[in-house]
């Protein structure tokens, strides 16, 4: 027969033990996730590449976390040489300069063709359009069966390759098919990517687009 005393130590035994789990179980703290701080990004930048919600297509602000900040767009010492109003496209580092007077240059980081698919040469701008209609060459839809479907020409937007604006390069009065146009793709900018054409962000082609004149030269190093 078990004793009073016995079944008082077996439940004091029991109840000690429920007692320091509950204790145990109120001291454990719940791990804290703590986020990274948000990146603080220089405010004349962050209005550089801030939203156009007045444009046909309102144009996003640029993801500046994507952007390598020597790409941001700045006024430099011209290093081209050429004569003011000469855009020049420097493929080696992924810039292109529109050269000013006093011998300065605006700089815009580029993205550019993928090897295999470059342009290099002088030419001129033969034209500008506002929203461009795409029309892929026949030998990318041969590479691409996809864009079939615009054969005969992909309307403006922000889903077109073309972007928010294009200059169109031609070269001895010949079209050479390739373009200075815009993208959303900040990623894209300072890498080689393009199937030959230069993108900048649409707040830089737009920029860009507002300073050139039809006919500029532009020279692809």
């Amino acid at each position: 027969m078990t004793s009073i005393n016995t079944m008082d130590r077996r439940t004091f035994i029991a109840g000690a033990a429920g007692l320091s789990a509950l204790a145990l179980a109120g001291c454990t703290s719940t791990p804290r996730v703590t986020q990274p701080p948000a990146p603080q990004f220089d405010p004349f930048y962050v209005n550089m590449y801030g939203p156009l919600p007045n444009e046909k297509f309102p144009v996003p602000a640029v993801d500046l976390r994507y952007l390598k900040p020597e790409y941001y767009r700045q006024v430099v010492d011209d290093p081209t040489g050429e004569r003011p109003g000469t855009i020049v496209v420097d493929t080696s580092s992924r810039y292109l300069y529109l050269v000013r007077e006093g011998r300065q240059a605006i700089r815009y980081g580029a993205g550019i063709g993928r090897a295999g698919f470059e342009w290099s040469g002088r030419g001129y701008i033969q034209y500008k359009r506002e929203w461009p209609t795409w029309t892929p060459p026949a030998a990318m839809i041969e590479r691409e069966p996809h864009l079939e479907e615009w054969r005969h020409g992909q309307p403006g937007g922000l889903d077109n390759p073309l972007g928010a604006r294009a200059l169109y390069i031609f070269e001895n009065g010949r079209d050479t098919i390739y373009r200075v146009h815009g993208s959303g793709e900040a990623w894209t900018i300072g890498e080689a990517v393009s199937s030959g054409c230069v993108r900048l962000l649409h707040q830089d082609v737009i920029d860009l687009y507002d300073r050139v004149s039809q006919g500029a030269p532009i020279l692809v190093v």
